[in-house]
């Protein structure tokens, strides 16, 4: 049984999880972190299924050996590829998971096109595929990938003009379409939100999984019996490969 006082662990084939990690450190200021970006392997879309299983295990372990008392898997590819292996593998241990925000979007749409911007990994999982299919039937869906603005937030480029064009080309052919809700299906791309929004101008909504799925990471912490208690002094660790 994980130990209520450890920490919560989260890994990403980057940078890109730290918006999953801000969203729950704002949700949940005493609970303690350890954060792995795994920058040496990324990125992940691109990677083969199994290999991606390799590396999400590798991870997991060093954050078990730390004494991490859940997981969050904060990366689409990572959890399209590897969650359900994390969970049968190592059954006493809490995985939170991350999929691209299609029911919301389906739901919401007025115009019945909704777009997705993801890496190629998540756009093959099953998690991404049974989601559609329930929930967006009677919406089009426009998955788009974009396995390059992954590159952009890890090299912290984020803004600018080679920035501005290289989401541009990925967007506005997706607003064109009719679309008037923009999922960002890879924990990279909130941090190319702002950017986004300039382009759409308003024209469609960007909708973030960050707030979401910290929710749910608390929901989960609270039903196992494992949150801190609101006097623990929590510690925040980053490691970066």
């Amino acid at each position: 049984m994980a130990a209520k006082g450890g920490a919560v662990g989260f890994f990403d084939s980057g940078l890109g999880g730290l918006c999953i990690l801000d969203a729950f450190k704002t949700l949940c200021p005493h609970e303690s972190t350890i954060y792995i970006a795994d920058s040496k392997n990324c990125p992940y879309g691109n990677k083969p299924a199994a290999e991606i299983v390799k590396l999400a295990e590798s991870n997991t372990r060093r954050l078990l050996r730390r004494g991490c008392k859940m997981v969050v898997v904060a990366c689409n590819t990572a959890t399209a590829a590897a969650i359900d292996f994390l969970r049968e593998r190592h059954p006493e241990t809490p995985f939170i998971g991350i999929e691209p925000a299609v029911k919301p979007a389906a739901l919401r749409s007025k115009t019945g096109v909704v777009g997705v911007l993801a890496t190629a990994g998540t756009f093959g999982g099953r998690l991404y595929n049974e989601t559609k299919a329930k929930f967006a039937r009677d919406v089009t869906v426009i998955a788009t990938v974009a396995d390059e603005f992954v590159e952009l937030v890890e090299r912290n480029e984020v803004s600018g003009a080679n920035a501005e064009r290289a989401v541009r080309a990925k967007v506005e052919p997706i607003l064109a379409a009719g679309c008037d809700k923009i999922v960002l299906g890879c924990t990279h791309f909130p941090h190319l939100k702002p950017l986004i929004e300039k382009i759409c101008d308003g024209r469609a909504e960007v909708i973030d999984p960050s707030d979401a799925v910290a929710r749910q990471a608390r929901r989960v912490l609270s039903a196992r019996g494992l949150a801190a208690p609101a006097s623990a002094k929590p510690s925040h660790i980053f490691i970066r490969t």
